[in-house]
C-alpha cells in the first residue's frame, strides 16, 4: 500500500506537469517562442489548448477507471470499457445523428447509444434476477457485433456523410470547448463513486462464490458498477468518440506497478490514463498534424495487446 500511495503521489505531480507541458506545445508555437501577439496567445492557450488538454485528461481518466472496473468484474486483464457493446452503441448513435440530423446532437446520441447498449446487454443476460459474468460477456460480444453490422449498413448508405462518420469513429479532440470540459467533469464524481466499492471489488476479484460467502451482494454490486462504468464511458464517447486501448492497457500497466488492490489501483490508473491520453493528443496535434488521437493510442496499444496475448498463452 505504501508503494501504491507513493506512485499515486508521483502521478499527481506528473498530471500537473502534463497539463502545463501539453498546453504549452502546439502547431502555433509555444509561449515566448514563436507565438505572436498577447491576445492571440491568450486565445490559443486558454480557449483552445487548455480545454482540450483538460478534456483529454478527464476522458483518459474515465476510460481507465471503467477499464479497471471491467477487468475486476470479469477477472480478465483483457477486458475494456467497450466490452458490453458501449462503443458500438455509441458509434451507431453518432452515425444516425450525422446521417439524419446533419451531425447535430451527435454527442447526445452517442451517449444514449452507449447507455442503451449497456442496459440492453444487462437485460438480455439477466436470468431469474441473476446475471452470470460469463453470460454477460458473451451477450456483450453478440450485441456489439449486431450493432457493428447495423453501423456498417448505415455507413454503406451514408453517401457523403461517410467521411464525417469515419473521422468520428477514430476519436479526437478537435472541437473541444469549455462546455465539453463541464460535461467531462461529471466523470470525476462518478469515478470517485467507483472508489467507494473498491473493497467489494477486491473481494469479487477472488471469485463470485467467495464474495457471496463473505457477505457481498454480488448482483447489486454488478449492477451498480456496470451502471456507473457505462455512464463514464458514455460521457467519454460523447466528448471524444471511440478511443481504443486507453481503458485496456492503462489498468494493466498500473497494476504491474501498484498491485491489484483497487483502493490504490483505481485512482492511480485514472491519473495514468489522463496523462497517457493528454500526451497522445499532443503528439497527434503537433507531430501528427491533427491526426485522430485514436490512431496514436492504437499505435501504442496494439503492440502491447499482442505482447499481453503472447504472455498469457505462454503462462
Amino acid at each position: 500500500m505504501q508503494k501504491g500511495y507513493a506512485v499515486t503521489g508521483v502521478l499527481v505531480v506528473a498530471a500537473v506537469a502534463t497539463v502545463v507541458l501539453c498546453t504549452g506545445f502546439g502547431p502555433a508555437g509555444t509561449p515566448f517562442f514563436g507565438m505572436n501577439g498577447s491576445d492571440t496567445a491568450s486565445l490559443i492557450l486558454f480557449d483552445v489548448r487548455l480545454p482540450r488538454v483538460i478534456a483529454a485528461m478527464l476522458v483518459g481518466a474515465g476510460l481507465a477507471a471503467a477499464g479497471v472496473v471491467m477487468q475486476g468484474l470479469f477477472r480478465n486483464s483483457m477486458a475494456d470499457p467497450y466490452l458490453l457493446g458501449t462503443s458500438s452503441g455509441g458509434a451507431l448513435g453518432a452515425a444516425l445523428a450525422i446521417v439524419c440530423l446533419g451531425g447535430a446532437l451527435h454527442g447526445l446520441f452517442a451517449f444514449i447509444g452507449c447507455l442503451g447498449a449497456s442496459f440492453l446487454v444487462y437485460g438480455i443476460a439477466q436470468n431469474k434476477g441473476r446475471v452470470q459474468v460469463e453470460q454477460l460477456l458473451l451477450t456483450g460480444i453478440a450485441v456489439s457485433m449486431f450493432f457493428a453490422a447495423v453501423l456498417s449498413a448505415v455507413m454503406y448508405s451514408s453517401g457523403q456523410n461517410l467521411h464525417q462518420i469515419l473521422f468520428w469513429l477514430l476519436g479526437g479532440f478537435w472541437n473541444i470547448s469549455w462546455s465539453d470540459v463541464e460535461l467531462g467533469l461529471v466523470i470525476v464524481p462518478a469515478a470517485l463513486a467507483l472508489l467507494f466499492f473498491s473493497r467489494e471489488l477486491n473481494i469479487f476479484s477472488m471469485g463470485e462464490e467467495d464474495a457471496i460467502h463473505l457477505g457481498v451482494n454480488t448482483e447489486k454490486l454488478k449492477l451498480v458498477l456496470l451502471g456507473i462504468s457505462s455512464l463514464v464511458t458514455g460521457i467519454a464517447v460523447a466528448i471524444a468518440g471511440c478511443i481504443g486501448f486507453v481503458g485496456l492497457i492503462t489498468p494493466h500497466v498500473v497494476r504491474l506497478v501498484v498491485g491489484p488492490d483497487h483502493r490504490v489501483l483505481l485512482p492511480a490508473a485514472m491519473l495514468a490514463g489522463g496523462i497517457l491520453l493528454a500526451l497522445s493528443d499532443t503528439v497527434a496535434r503537433t507531430i501528427g498534424n491533427e491526426m485522430p488521437v485514436g490512431i496514436v493510442t492504437a499505435f501504442l496499444g496494439a503492440p502491447f495487446f499482442i505482447w499481453l496475448l503472447k504472455r498469457r498463452y505462454a503462462a
